[in-house]
């Protein structure tokens, strides 16, 4: 007598059909934030190459790739190397660009990332001088960090102000005595020759680079999708190694945080010395110490900061706003942020208040 076969289900379970069908669905999803986190180049778009020497930095190497990539297809970046080969890296991997020396004639921007501190202080190698010098004239040419040695060994730095890492500046200046090295900045902009600091300094510079192109708009909008700060306070000043204060000394830390809560208000500098239980002067010196910027400059990033999240975040007047932040005037506010961001208030709130809504 056959036996009636049963079937038992396993309740919420999804059909078997269901399944292809899903992943299907979540590949194409996929696919989709790939092409918006990282488009295709546009026709014509501006073409940057990366040069990767050997002991080049992993991180630094794909700075470009992310950043200049995530301009909605305006820059089409590649990646060579001196003489097509592979490239080994200062850690435990090897890298293989897809192009050798020949696709730095086609570039509009050149960029070099850092290699080992041990190559760059050696004498340069002859196939990256040579593949720089099919670099046309009139192209961009970009360094991070330790890149700069390859610059200034080519002659292309002499006579102009640059910066490098500044733990490598007393090495630099030793070596390439002709350049005039700024060790207190994060990137040097000369037009056809950009000069940065170490590791994060190469994220600011290229956004830098996408701010003179295209903008503040398309620049903050790409520091949003790297989830980093359109622009940075201070300079490398900041980050650069001092002995510690002697035992029962201040820093002016505790101030800042305290003025930060009285943005609204006039803050002299005699103000925050006393606050911090300095004299003026000696104040001003350990600010700029600390933070890479003067009292001053740093209280009007602060403002500008507030005043950018109210404009954002709020439908207060530009004058309410300039005023919660302790700008005298409106017009003091539109000129700041004219400075720092290429827009005025009613354009800034327009455009970011617009991509909230989207």
């Amino acid at each position: 007598m056959p036996v009636a076969s049963a079937t038992h289900s396993v309740p919420g379970a999804r059909p078997a059909s269901a399944a292809p069908s899903r992943s299907r669905e979540l590949a194409e999803r996929g696919a989709e934030l790939d092409r918006l986190m990282r488009p295709d180049p546009l026709p014509g778009a501006h073409k940057a190459v990366v040069l990767a020497l050997d002991g080049v930095y992993p991180f630094e190497l794909g700075i470009p790739h992310r950043v200049l990539g995530s301009a909605d297809g305006r820059y089409e970046v590649l990646s060579a190397s001196v003489d097509g080969q592979p490239v080994r890296t200062d850690s435990d991997l090897t890298v293989t660009p897809a192009h050798g020396p020949e696709v730095l004639a086609q570039a509009d921007t050149v960029v070099i990332p850092p290699y080992s501190v041990s190559r760059a202080s050696a004498a340069p190698d002859p196939k990256a001088l040579a593949a720089l010098a099919l670099v046309r004239p009139g192209t961009r040419l970009v360094s991070i960090c330790t890149g700069a040695f390859l610059l200034a060994a080519a002659g292309l730095l002499d006579g102009r102000r640059a910066t490098t890492h500044w733990a490598l500046s007393d090495h630099f200046r030793e070596m390439f005595p002709r350049v005039e090295l700024d060790a207190g900045v994060l990137f040097v902009d000369h037009g056809d020759v950009l000069t940065s600091a170490g590791a994060a300094s190469g994220v600011d510079v290229c956004l830098h680079l996408v701010r003179q192109d295209h903008g503040s708009e398309v620049a903050n909008q790409v520091a949003r999708r790297c989830v980093v700060p359109p622009y940075r306070d201070g300079g490398q000043a900041q980050y650069i190694e001092r002995p510690l204060p002697p035992a029962g000394g201040t820093g002016t830390g505790p101030t800042r945080d305290w003025a930060l809560q009285r943005l609204a208000g006039p803050l002299a500098l005699d103000e925050l010395a006393a606050h911090a239980a300095m004299s003026p002067r000696t104040f001003a010196r350990r600010f700029r110490e600390e933070t890479g910027l003067s009292p001053g400059r740093w209280l009007t990033q602060q403002r500008l900061r507030q005043a950018r999240h109210l404009l954002e975040s709020s439908d207060l007047p530009v004058e309410r706003v300039a005023h919660e932040v302790g700008f005298a005037t409106a017009t003091s506010l539109r000129r700041h942020l004219a400075a720092e961001a290429g827009v005025a208030p009613s354009a800034y709130r327009r455009t970011f208040r617009a991509a909230e809504s989207a």
